[in-house]
């Protein structure tokens, strides 16, 4: 779980764990190169719009054994991608999402 303050993400605490633990690459090899690389290519796929506010998420996440090819991402809101219910405390009630994810735009 991310560190949070008052219900709030510590994103320079996040980031000096993530750097500690040797999870920030650099360069083209890094996570921030991969995600870029992922937005440009549902740009290109016409599934998204430069600028636009919206995430690039996998169907099967990376950590599960998904990839980054075109038939595995979807492009979602922000909230259906990142919000999880939450105790009083801040701390996940489950590991699913809030709402009911709706399929992402299909892939050819």
């Amino acid at each position: 779980m991310p560190p949070m303050i008052r219900g709030k993400r510590d994103y320079k605490k996040e980031y000096s764990e993530e750097k500690a633990r040797g999870e920030v690459g650099t360069g083209h090899n890094s996570g921030n190169a991969e995600r870029h690389r992922l937005r440009r290519k549902a740009i290109k796929l016409g599934l998204l719009k430069p600028g636009e506010k919206k995430d690039v998420d996998h169907r099967d996440p990376l950590s599960k054994g998904g990839t980054n090819s075109a038939s595995n991402i979807r492009v979602e809101s922000v909230h259906d991608n990142r919000s999880f219910p939450r105790n009083s405390d801040s701390s996940l009630k489950a590991n699913h999402p809030k709402t009911k994810r709706k399929p992402g735009k299909g892939m050819p």
